[in-house]
């Protein structure tokens, strides 16, 4: 057989607590996006066991999805860090209260 669905469920569950974590006490852009991507993974994992357990390629298609639009994300959200610290601005998510410009 092959590996639970609980397992699965459970990285699943780790990543996603690990990123909301993240989410909830860091204040640095780059470390709020890192976090983000840990969310998404975490979420394509659960869909990846649940497309094993019920043998469909239905949950690896919408994980692919889920990828693609990480990727696109990750480049416009680095393309903000990038324009923000160029102004010297500080990365500090509390203290960043609008873009000007």
């Amino acid at each position: 057989m092959g590996i639970s669905l609980m397992y699965y469920l459970l990285v699943s569950g780790g990543l996603f607590a690990l990123g909301l974590a993240g989410v909830l006490i860091r204040r640095n852009m780059l470390l709020l996006l890192l976090a983000v991507e840990l969310m998404l993974n975490g979420a394509n994992v659960a869909l990846i066991g649940f497309s094993r357990h019920w043998d469909v390629t239905d949950g690896q298609i919408f994980a692919l999805v889920v990828m693609v639009v990480a990727a696109a994300e990750v480049v416009i959200g680095l393309g903000l860090i990038v324009a923000v610290y160029r102004q010297r601005i500080v990365l500090d998510v509390d203290e960043l209260d609008q873009l000007k410009g």
